[in-house]
C-alpha cells in the first residue's frame, strides 16, 4: 500500500491537499512504512483549485493524508480510487495512527 502525506517540511503533515507543494510517499508492507520518495508539485501562491496538480502527483498511491481537502478535491481523489484521510501532526505519529487503524480494521 502506498501512502502520500502532504508535508511542507518532511516532518509534519501540515498542508491542505489542494495547496500541497510536497508529498512524502511511503510504501507500507509487512507492518512497516518505508519512505520511497518525496514528490514536489508546482503550486501557485495565488492560484485557486490546484487540487488536480496534487492529484496527478499521487495517482499511484492508495491513500493520501492531508490536513483537509475541498469538496472538489475529495471527489477527484475518490474518483481516482484513492482514500482521503484528514489528519495532521508529526509524520511518524500520523503514520502510526493510520497503521493502527488499518490493522484494527483488518482484525474486525
Amino acid at each position: 500500500m502506498r501512502i502520500a502525506l502532504a508535508s511542507s517540511s518532511g516532518e509534519e503533515v501540515d498542508l491542505h491537499f489542494g495547496r500541497a507543494s510536497q508529498f512524502l510517499v511511503y510504501e507500507y508492507t509487512e507492518g512497516k512504512p518505508r519512505l520511497l520518495e518525496i514528490r514536489t508539485v508546482e503550486i501557485s501562491e495565488t492560484g485557486k483549485h490546484q487540487w488536480t496538480k496534487a492529484l496527478d502527483a499521487i495517482r499511484d498511491c492508495d491513500v493520501v493524508i492531508a490536513v483537509q481537502a475541498g469538496l472538489r478535491g475529495k471527489v477527484g481523489i475518490e474518483d481516482a480510487g484513492i482514500k482521503f484521510v484528514a489528519d495532521e501532526g508529526p509524520v511518524e505519529e500520523v503514520l502510526e495512527r493510520w497503521i493502527r487503524h488499518t490493522e484494527f480494521m483488518k482484525s474486525v
